[in-house]
């Protein structure tokens, strides 16, 4: 075996005239497309991120809309209860207010009668006073006789 260097001379130029045309027909286009590549894996990466971001930040503003909510129906509810509360508390006191109104009503009106049945008990005791007066002075009786018919005459008036 013997070497022989304008072989490899051959071969050297061959392989360098065979790489420069892969460099200028077959390297430059992959590259570029590699490189066009990942530059659209970065792209789609950053785009990711920004929507996972904003997922985020979406997620977040939801969160606090129904905490938000939530919170109204709490204050609508309790405003609900304090107002029937209120409420409640105005138809008891209106009742009891009418109640008071009522017995006062009552206790006037049967001071009224009251008032009326003595005056016509008074009315009558005084007619039944002249009548047994008037009686006691047309007959001239004894004191036994004057004592039955004052039983008699109180017995009258208790039975009326």
């Amino acid at each position: 075996m013997s070497f022989h260097w304008e072989s490899t001379v051959y071969a050297i130029v061959a392989f360098l005239i065979l790489y420069w045309l892969l460099n200028k027909y077959a390297f430059g286009p992959l590259f570029s497309i590699m490189e066009k590549r990942r530059e659209l894996v970065l792209e789609q990466m950053s785009a990711a991120e920004t929507a996972r971001k904003q997922a985020a930040v979406q997620m977040e503003e939801q969160k606090q809309a129904l905490q938000e909510a939530r919170k109204e129906a709490y204050d609508i509810i309790e405003k609900a209860r304090a107002t029937s509360a209120k409420q409640a508390d105005d138809i008891v006191q209106t009742a009891k207010n009418e109640a008071g109104r009522l017995k006062e009503e009552a206790v006037r009106d049967i001071e009224s009668e009251k008032g009326k049945a003595i005056a016509s008990l008074r009315g009558e005791v005084a007619g039944m006073s002249v009548a047994i007066a008037s009686k006691i002075i047309e007959k001239q009786i004894d004191e036994k006789s004057q004592e039955q018919l004052i039983n008699q005459y109180l017995k009258e008036v208790g039975s009326k």
